[in-house]
């Protein structure tokens, strides 16, 4: 009884043995062949949209300077002042050449007015036979256009006169240096009492401004992704500044000539920069689109397999492992592309390991590929 009990007690021990040692079913899933999206990370550098060196218009003493270095500026705002008091006295004279010229000016035209009335009434008296001379009606016509002559050169002589004027009240207006456009003072160099002018090289400029609401991206690409540049693309970068922020630019000018010394060519980004998060000089990595190329063969990064001595996934083959070397190429979103003795549409173990020996016949479920 107690050696009927035993055997019995080892049957079901070994039928749950034997339960445990069946193979699970293995996930298999296709290899997929698609054209994939490639990228290649290029240096970038951020400029300003503008920048200019602000210079004086006219000589003088700095009188006042109104920003600094980092003040931020509208167009048309008044940044500094420039004193010159010869130039204030040189537009007073120029003034009084007007009045001068005007006072000849009406000189002028009343003797026209006096000679044009005397050679009216010869004129008229001339109907009569005889009651006057008709030489001394051409010396009254003469007299009267000499003096039309002299009415002209008088207001020609003012409209210089106030011509001046002007040049020299718009020389006044050139003690005002204001701002071209809207930006950021990144430089000052002058400062009140400072001698500066248009001839004065040695004092260089006053002011720098930038424009940084909007800003240049410059892109050295290589000659073999020249092809994939288009106008008005969206491109991705990223700055050190901002780990794990994408911002965005877009294609806007193309140099259309290769540096003979790098191989690449200058490209423009238009970037955009309300929140002033970028700024000038920055250094960026650029995800530049280089084109669909030829198909690629696509599988699951879990059915690669990397070991000291090779990398390989594991293809089923008439429910038999086979390993297969291959190598790593591009991500494309969930999926690795392999390079390799593979074809579209073999199966291949979706969480392969170095367990599955090569030749052991396996049971295989299809997964979603």
């Amino acid at each position: 009884m107690c050696l009927k009990l035993y055997r019995s007690s080892v049957l079901v021990f070994f039928g749950s043995v034997c339960s445990l040692a069946v193979a699970q079913p293995i996930e298999v899933v296709p290899v997929r062949s698609e054209a994939v999206q490639r990228t290649s990370l290029l240096p970038g550098e951020l400029l300003p949209y503008q920048r200019v060196s602000l210079h004086a218009r006219a000589n003088g003493f700095v009188e006042r300077v109104l920003v600094d270095r980092g003040s931020a500026v509208r167009q048309g705002q008044l940044l500094a002042t420039i004193v010159a008091p010869e130039l204030k006295s040189q537009t007073a004279e120029a003034e009084s050449r007007v009045h001068a010229a005007e006072s000849v000016r009406a000189e002028a035209e009343a003797r026209l007015a006096g000679l044009e009335a005397t050679y009216e009434r010869l004129k008229a008296a001339s109907s009569t036979p005889g009651a006057i001379a008709g030489l001394e009606l051409l010396q009254a016509e003469k007299n009267a256009e000499a003096a039309r002559a002299a009415v002209r050169s008088a207001e020609s002589a003012v409209k210089a006169a106030e011509a001046a004027v002007q040049a020299m009240k718009q020389s006044e207006a050139y003690l005002n240096v204001v701002a071209p456009f809207s930006g950021v003072i990144t430089e000052r160099f002058a400062h009140p009492g400072a001698l500066v002018g248009p001839g004065n090289a040695a004092a260089g400029p006053m002011l720098e401004l930038e424009q940084v609401s909007r800003l240049r991206l410059i892109v050295s690409v290589p000659e073999a992704s020249v092809s994939s540049v288009r106008r008005g693309a969206r491109v991705t970068f990223t700055v050190p500044a901002y780990s794990g922020h994408t911002f965005n630019g877009t294609v806007a000018r193309i140099d259309r000539s290769l540096d003979p010394k790098t191989r690449t060519m200058a490209v423009e980004l238009d970037v955009v920069n309300n929140r002033n998060e970028l700024s000038p000089g920055m250094y960026c990595q650029v995800s530049w689109p280089a084109g669909k190329g030829t198909e690629s063969l696509l599988v699951p990064p879990t059915a690669i397999v990397t070991t000291t001595e090779r990398t390989f996934v594991v293809r089923v083959v008439d429910g038999k492992a086979e390993w297969v070397s291959v190598r790593r190429g591009a991500t494309a979103g969930e999926l690795v592309e392999v390079l390799g003795d593979l074809s579209a549409g073999d199966l291949v173990v979706r969480r392969a390991t170095d367990e599955i020996r090569e030749g052991t016949r396996l049971q295989v479920r299809r997964g979603a590929s």
